[in-house]
């Protein structure tokens, strides 16, 4: 059943949009959690908040790869709207850039190339996230081979990571 124009979507959609997304956050923190008491059990020199801590920024890579992915078809289509929307702010029926008989053309992009565009990024955000945490580990242990050790369980967290939203584009586009 249909929401009535204006409204937002009834409470029980609402609750259910709710719990999803504090599942994803869990499904996450989860996987990183894995990944720092790995790293915990290759040296007790650090407590699991502080590896927590020290390894948290590895993740900011991979959050802006997840929201290039899911809005760049947005910023692609809709970002062409700009020139209409610009000719006519306050649809009185100006033209003022001359823009207003433009139109959004959805064929600038094939499916196709946006989702490779939409793969590379998550590929890319997880590589550049795996070696932000290999270095913070350089510069975290004493030994080389203990960084190393430790990053056996940020590499497992991030092929984690990337199976779980390949997995997630792959869903969306088919």
């Amino acid at each position: 059943m249909a929401a009535p124009a204006g409204l937002g979507d009834p409470a029980p959609d609402e609750l259910a949009d709710s719990v999803g997304l504090l599942l994803a956050i869990t499904v996450v923190v989860s996987f990183y959690r894995i990944g720092v008491l790995g790293m915990r059990s290759v040296s007790s020199r650090f407590g699991s908040a502080q590896l927590a801590r020290a390894f948290a920024h590895t993740l900011v890579p991979i959050g802006a790869a997840y929201v290039l992915a899911h809005y760049f078809s947005l910023l692609v289509w809709q970002g062409q709207a700009i020139g209409y929307l610009a000719s006519n702010p306050l649809g009185h029926g100006t033209d003022y850039p001359g823009t207003a008989e433009w139109h959004v053309d959805y064929a600038f992009l094939d499916s196709t190339v946006i989702w490779y565009i939409q793969f590379l990024a998550l590929v890319s955000g997880h590589v550049s996230g795996l070696a932000l945490a290999h270095d913070r580990s350089l510069a975290s242990y004493s030994s080389m081979q203990e960084a190393v050790r430790s990053q056996y369980w940020m590499l497992v967290v991030m092929v984690g990571f990337t199976s779980l939203g390949l997995w997630l584009l792959s869903a969306v586009s088919s």
